[in-house]
């Protein structure tokens, strides 16, 4: 039976980096100013590199980069270590505002887009097309948030940072072998949950 490292997640000890970082954001919980900035300064490059990726765009990445941070130090007492690694939950909380920001964009986007098709004498193949991409997109978007939060991260990491799943373990502070079986098991149910329909 494999051991489970002190820290009782899984059968490798978190390298002390991460477990260092855990117990920085937890004193920031408390209200540790000190702690907060070490959170901030270890993390802030890697939420706005997550962030742009999703955004593709230098000045909403920084804003909402900004959003995320504030956002960690109001709600850090909602982090449970027992759950995960503080950069797992971290980069969770920031993929969910830049997906958000995303979806704000693209409500206006749409708008303007209907506004347009409206006054346009477009082929219906073509606006069908179009509105079908976009709800594609958006049904993508909530199969993924549908899944356990182990499930989404690694996928998240996978397509939006174009990491491997060794780099995602690395990451994540998590076996490969883990991490290999819950982007497995998270594509699976993903694929059946965009089977399924709306």
């Amino acid at each position: 039976m494999p051991k489970t490292g002190q820290d009782g997640h899984g059968s490798r000890r978190r390298p002390p980096a991460e477990t260092w970082l855990d117990a920085r954001l937890e004193r920031a919980a408390q209200g540790d100013q000190d702690a907060f900035a070490d959170v901030y300064d270890t993390l802030a490059r890697p939420v706005k590199g997550l962030i742009r990726r999703v955004l593709r765009d230098e000045a909403q990445a920084e804003e909402v980069t900004q959003d995320v941070m504030v956002e960690i130090w109001r709600t850090a007492d909602r982090y449970r270590p027992e759950l995960g690694g503080a950069r797992g939950w971290v980069l969770t909380l920031a993929h969910r505002r830049a997906i958000d920001r995303v979806r704000q964009v693209q409500a206006s986007t749409d708008r303007e887009r209907r506004s347009a098709l409206l006054a346009e004498d477009r082929p219906f193949d073509e606006v069908a097309e179009a509105v079908e991409r976009h709800e594609d997109h958006a049904r993508v978007q909530r199969c993924l948030a549908g899944l356990e939060w182990h499930q989404r991260v690694p996928l998240v990491l996978a397509y939006y940072q174009g990491m491997t799943y060794l780099e995602v373990a690395a990451c994540l502070a998590t076996p490969a072998g883990t991490v290999k079986s819950r982007m497995r098991s998270g594509l699976r149910l993903l694929r059946r949950c965009l089977e399924a329909g709306p």
